[in-house]
């Protein structure tokens, strides 16, 4: 028994747990993204492309870090969930993650 921190170092990316067998999920979840923060709203941080303020915002909204238990040796995720990286720049960016596994054997 024991617990996973996932942490991702990046803050225009996220991590998120979210059902993972309908793909549709994933395709409504980047169109109400792009609602809550479109790429051509008037941000005044532009420097990094207009991609990357809203890219800032939706990491900010879903987070940079997961927390699951693990059961017999397994993340204990429910029958539908999946762990997902949430990628928010349009360009192909190298991402990096912490997983610090912490528990006991017995």
């Amino acid at each position: 028994m024991g617990v996973a921190n996932i942490f991702l170092q990046h803050t225009s990316a996220a991590l998120t747990l979210n059902e993972n067998c309908d793909p549709d999920v994933r395709t409504d979840m980047d169109m109400i993204m792009d609602r809550i923060a479109p790429d051509n709203a008037p941000y005044e941080h532009t420097d990094e492309g207009k991609d990357d303020m809203p890219a800032h915002v939706k990491s900010s909204l879903m987070g940079v870090s997961l927390n699951i238990p693990i059961t017999n040796g397994k993340l204990a995720l429910g029958t539908w969930q999946g762990i997902w990286l949430s990628e928010f720049r349009l360009a192909t960016h190298r991402r990096r993650a912490i997983v610090t596994i912490n528990g006991s054997t017995k």
